[in-house]
């Protein structure tokens, strides 16, 4: 039918990490609870355009960009997403990075990161 939907339950403090889907808009309405909503945009401003929302509130995530949710509450929250693809995709940025198989090589993320190497083996170490 060319659509999903997702709940998304948080515990309090609870994170959807950065993460993007590469074939689908993602639209997300808070049932309960709030939740900070963000997203990237694409080089070369790489800002973050986020807004805390209540309950009622929406938030749209255009097409693969990186975006995240976090509840800021003081409880529990849930959100409903709907996303313009059966088929949206899911990449979960720090962990496509870190935990891809096989890994990326540490000289390849140290140059990319400008970090050093105990430093990406550290994040590497994070991601099983």
């Amino acid at each position: 039918l060319g659509i999903s939907m997702v709940r998304l339950d948080f515990v309090k403090g609870g994170v959807n990490p950065p993460h993007l889907h590469p074939r689908a808009t993602e639209m997300m309405v808070v049932m309960q609870g709030t939740i900070e909503a963000g997203f990237i945009t694409s080089l070369p401003e790489k800002r973050v355009i986020s807004k805390v929302l209540k309950t009622g509130e929406a938030f749209v995530f255009p097409t693969a960009l990186i975006h995240y949710q976090k509840n800021v509450g003081e409880g529990p929250a849930y959100a409903l997403a709907a996303l313009n693809s059966q088929n949206p995709g899911t990449l979960p940025a720090l962990a496509c990075v870190f935990g891809s198989k096989p890994k990326l090589s540490v000289d390849i993320l140290t140059k990319s990161l400008d970090a050093d190497a105990n430093m990406v083996n550290q994040l590497l170490g994070k991601f099983k």
